[in-house]
């Protein structure tokens, strides 16, 4: 065997080694929430409970009394569980909220809430929301799944 063809073989073999695990998803990053995925899932308590429980509840219950604006305007942390309506956005619309704050997603908006682009990975920001929709029922999952299929 020539040293040019050997060299073909371990290009070959490293494309496969690396491109068929990325292909079916075994190597990648989540690029979307599945809340069926309990590693995914379990990923995204951890990141709730770090940067989001505080304002969002342990129990994903959200600040009481929040549909109601506080002294200084701005609204309350809302809950993450089916009382709440985060169930009422799209998957990329929750996800860009997270990574950007409200701020920058309604112009004039004010909110307590930041955006996290500079402390959490698109990874952490997906196992949230995978942690999150885990909690939902079916009925509620298969409505917030409609959000995705719609156009923008």
């Amino acid at each position: 065997m020539t040293t040019t063809a050997r060299w073909i073989g371990v290009a070959l073999m490293v494309l496969v080694g690396v491109c068929v695990p990325v292909r079916l998803g075994l190597a990648a990053e989540p690029i979307a929430p599945d809340p069926n995925d309990p590693k995914l899932v379990a990923r995204g308590k951890v990141v709730y409970d770090e940067q989001c429980a505080r304002c969002h509840g342990a129990k994903l219950e959200g600040q009481p009394d929040w549909r109601h604006r506080l002294p200084n305007g701005r609204m309350p942390a809302p809950p993450h569980d089916p009382t709440g309506h985060t169930w009422h956005h799209s998957d990329k619309q929750l996800f860009d909220m997270t990574k950007f704050g409200p701020g920058a997603l309604v112009p004039g908006y004010q909110s307590d809430m930041p955006g996290f682009k500079d402390k959490l990975s698109d990874a952490d920001i997906w196992a949230v929301l995978s942690y999150i929709e885990s909690s939902w029922p079916a009925d509620i999952r298969a409505r917030q799944q409609r959000m995705n299929e719609r156009k923008p």
